[in-house]
Formats: C-alpha cells, sequence, structure tokens
C-alpha cells in the first residue's frame, strides 16, 4: 500500500550512436529520482551509465546513489543509503580456426559503500577463460574475490531443526568457479556449474546441474540439481533443492506443462500444471493449477494448499 502522502518524480536522459569511429556503437545516460511521504520525508536517487557495447571489446561503466529515506511506494530499491560502483569490461576475440568461435574475457567489479564511501560490500569477477566453440558448446572459469560487511547479524540457513547464522563483522574470502554447457540444439543438453571457497570466516561448495532431455517435438523433461554445502563458525549445513520440468506439446496451439521442486530447507514440495489453448490466433486461455505439500518431522508429507487459477486474453483489432 502507498504511504500516506506519497509521491515520485523523476527524469532520465540518454544519448545512443552507432556511428562512433564510423561503426561502433556508444551509450551515455543519466537519471534521477526524487520521492516523497508524510512519514519517511523526502530524499532521491540518482545515477549514470557509460557503456561501449562493441564485438571486440564490450564495456560500460555505471554509478548510482540511493538516499537512506528513498521508500518508493511503487517499485523497490534492493538497498538504501548506499552508493553502487559497477564496471563490466570485456575482450571477446573470435579466432579464425574451426574449433572455435569466440574467447570472451572479463573482468566485473561492483563495489557498494554507504553514503560516506565507508565499503559495505564487494565482488571482482575476473574470467581468464569462457570459450564457446562453433558446436555451441561453452566451458568457463571464474575466479572471484568477494567481500561483505554486515551490521547485523542474519541466518544463511534455517530449518525445523537447527539454524546457522553469520555474525555481524567484516568478511573477505575467494571463490573459484568452473562452469560447462551443451548446447540447446541437441537432444541432450544442459549446464553445470562447481563453485568453491571462502564464505563468511568458512567455506562453501556449491553445485548446480541442469539436464534437458528432448526426445521429439511432443516432449521434453528438463531435471535440476542445486547443493550448498557450508561449514561456517555458526555450524554446517546442507541446501538442496530437486526439481523437475514436463512439457508436452500435443500441437502448436496446445501446450501442458509441470514443474516441480523440493528442498530440504523449507521441507515442501511444490507443483505447478499450466495449459495454455490458443483458441484463436487472438485468444488464450490458461488453466493452472499450485498444490504444495509439507514435509513433517516424521518424514510424512501433509497437504499445505492448492489453488487453481483460469485466465482469458482475447485481443480485439479494429
Amino acid at each position: 500500500l502507498a504511504a500516506a502522502g506519497s509521491w515520485m518524480g523523476g527524469a532520465d536522459f540518454t544519448y545512443q550512436t552507432s556511428e562512433l569511429q564510423g561503426d561502433k556503437n556508444l551509450l551515455l545516460g543519466v537519471w534521477g529520482l526524487r520521492n516523497h511521504s508524510d512519514a519517511a520525508g523526502s530524499d532521491n536517487a540518482f545515477g549514470a551509465t557509460l557503456s561501449y557495447p562493441n564485438d571486440l571489446i564490450d564495456a560500460s561503466l555505471s554509478y548510482k546513489r540511493i538516499g537512506r529515506e528513498f521508500t518508493p511506494s511503487l517499485g523497490f530499491v534492493p538497498r538504501t543509503g548506499v552508493q553502487i560502483w559497477q564496471l563490466q569490461a570485456a575482450l571477446q576475440p573470435r579466432p579464425t580456426g574451426k574449433l572455435i568461435r569466440q574467447m570472451i574475457f572479463e573482468f566485473n567489479p561492483i563495489l557498494v559503500t554507504d553514503l560516506g564511501g565507508r565499503w559495505e560490500s564487494y565482488r571482482l569477477e575476473a574470467k581468464p577463460l569462457d570459450w564457446e566453440l562453433r558446436s555451441g558448446d561453452r566451458f568457463e572459469l571464474n575466479i572471484v574475490p568477494e567481500g561483505d560487511r554486515p551490521g547485523e547479524a542474519f541466518d544463511v540457513f534455517t530449518s525445523d531443526t537447527k539454524t546457522v547464522t553469520v555474525p555481524a563483522g567484516s568478511y573477505n574470502w575467494n571463490r573459484v568457479e568452473i562452469q560447462g554447457a551443451l548446447a540447446d540444439k541437441r537432444r541432450i543438453s544442459g549446464e553445470a556449474t562447481w563453485s568453491t571457497g571462502g564464505f563468511y570466516g568458512g567455506h562453501l561448495t556449491s553445485l548446480d546441474v541442469r539436464l534437458a532431455v528432448k526426445p521429439s517435438t511432443f516432449l521434453s523433461l528438463e531435471l535440476g540439481l542445486e547443493r550448498n554445502s557450508g561449514r561456517l563458525p555458526g555450524g554446517d549445513f546442507v541446501q538442496q533443492l530437486v526439481s523437475t520440468r514436463l512439457q508436452v506439446n500435443v500441437s502448436p496451439d496446445l501446450q501442458v506443462a509441470s514443474f516441480l521442486q523440493y528442498d530440504n530447507e523449507s521441507r515442501t514440495f511444490g507443483s505447478n500444471t499450466r495449459l495454455r489453448w490458443t483458441f484463436d490466433p487472438l485468444g488464450d486461455l490458461f488453466v493452472v493449477y499450485n498444490h504444495n505439500r509439507l514435509r513433517n518431522p516424521g518424514n510424512r508429507f501433509s497437504f499445505d494448499s492448492d489453488q487453481l487459477l483460469l485466465k482469458l486474453q482475447y485481443a480485439l483489432r479494429l
């Protein structure tokens, strides 16, 4: 709900050209917002972006300042009372050989400070290896130094039997990430990401795997697994999320898709099933059924919630 006596206004300006030095792209943008509410008073947010998005060199630099009392009634901001500096720089040569389509070398730092310039968090992502093969397959290596300075304790894992908390303080760590992906054009495709390294004074190893099987245009199946295994001063934890997505294409006008997932933190099994029928080039009917079950301490599932949604849309051409 909107706060009493609230309003927000702003302006932005963008300059863009594709003819820099003859054929290069360049974008310059600035923006500003100001909001007011009777409860929080007035504050503003503003920022600027300079972008050079081209095939060989793709680079951008952006800055945002978000006031401490900037609380828009419509929309949201992830953090207030901060300054955010972000650089994205990539060198992307295209070798002439038959194996590699493009090689990408990236450096993407982001720094968040308070309004006085004291750092709150940072992330320095360096990518010395990112190869896209001519087959569409991809391999990637990332080295990621990170830091965070939380002002108060927060929970990183919560279950019925355990809570792992990170105390307030200053933390710095390094992580390594390896990723590989098979091209979507294959009947069996997918991607896997493995990362390991420090995490808030301890250690965290993560695995994210997605496997897609498309035996025909009629049927597709996707399996997913996310697993985080952490050892922290506040305790050890294992987070797991398992998911399945099934889609049946009965015809170009009729599709049925179902998504199921379970995670061991909330101990909730959820399913989302959707039917879409295009009964007319201008009209669609959607039928959506959501079902959730909760796993109790005795490892039995009990009913949690059900939801049935119907949506009919039709476009009128005058």
